[in-house]
């Protein structure tokens, strides 16, 4: 299931539709275009704690998934802590796979 996850989210990435790494995160969510955020398991509490926070304060869905490594290669990238879809549709697909999960 796992797999299916990280290909939506290279999906999205190749559409232009995610946003990862902590400010340009952070900065999605306090616009309200983050849809949907995801925190890397390994990510500090503080962190995770920190982006929960503002996305509940917001009613945006958050969860904790996968490790920072994986999470940044799902998206072509670099180690990633946390990262945001800006599309409410590959959220939904997203959404609905960690539910699954």
């Amino acid at each position: 299931m796992q797999n299916k996850i990280y290909s939506m989210l290279g999906l999205a990435t190749k559409a232009g539709k995610t946003v990862s790494g902590e400010f340009p995160t952070e900065k999605a969510i306090k616009e309200e275009k983050a849809k949907l955020v995801l925190v890397a398991e390994d990510a500090s509490d503080n962190t995770k704690k920190h982006f929960f926070d503002m996305c509940n304060y917001r009613s945006i869905p958050a969860y904790v998934f996968g490790e920072k490594d994986a999470l940044g290669h799902a998206l072509g990238k670099g180690m990633r802590s946390s990262m945001a879809v800006v599309d409410q549709g590959f959220a939904n697909s997203i959404k609905k796979l960690l539910e699954e999960n």
